[in-house]
């Protein structure tokens, strides 16, 4: 089965691929690797989930904002790939939550962006992460999330 009929079947629908909010692109290829830049939760161009995770949003929503991340750095590998069904594997998510003084259940938070490319992907879907803690994240986001996907 295809990516993409993997994903119709599970009912998501990738977003289109968010444009660059800065000096800087929303992700590149580099011989069979493409590079994501971080995404925050935005929809709309708006702030989807801010604040500190543990104070502000907690861990579900967190977790939502997390996947919903990932699913925007899928898209933009997709975009560059030129097609989903292109995307051999996910090689590595860096997921990094704002975090309120004395919260360590980020790699929690990451399951959100992790659980979502094992659904999609399969076996192909499993990646090696980081899962780090900030003091802050750009425009106050709860999560932002980067990926390395290969083609």
């Amino acid at each position: 089965m295809s990516t993409s009929q993997r994903l119709k079947e599970l009912g998501i629908t990738l977003p289109e691929a968010p444009k660059p909010v800065g000096s800087y692109v929303a992700g590149l290829r580099t011989g069979n690797l493409i590079f994501v830049s971080g995404q925050i939760p935005l929809e709309n161009g708006v702030i989807k989930l801010a604040g500190k995770v543990g104070k502000d949003a907690t861990l579900e929503e967190a977790q939502a904002a997390a996947r919903q991340c990932a699913l925007a750095g899928l898209s933009i590998a997709a975009e560059i790939a030129g097609s989903v069904d292109n995307i051999k594997r996910i090689v590595r998510l860096a997921v990094f939550v704002n975090s309120a003084p004395g919260f360590t259940d980020q790699p929690k938070v990451a399951n959100g962006a992790s659980d979502v490319m094992v659904e999609i992907f399969g076996e192909a879907g499993r990646h090696v992460r980081a899962a780090v803690g900030a003091s802050e994240l750009p425009l106050n986001a709860a999560v932002e999330v980067e990926l390395i996907a290969e083609v």
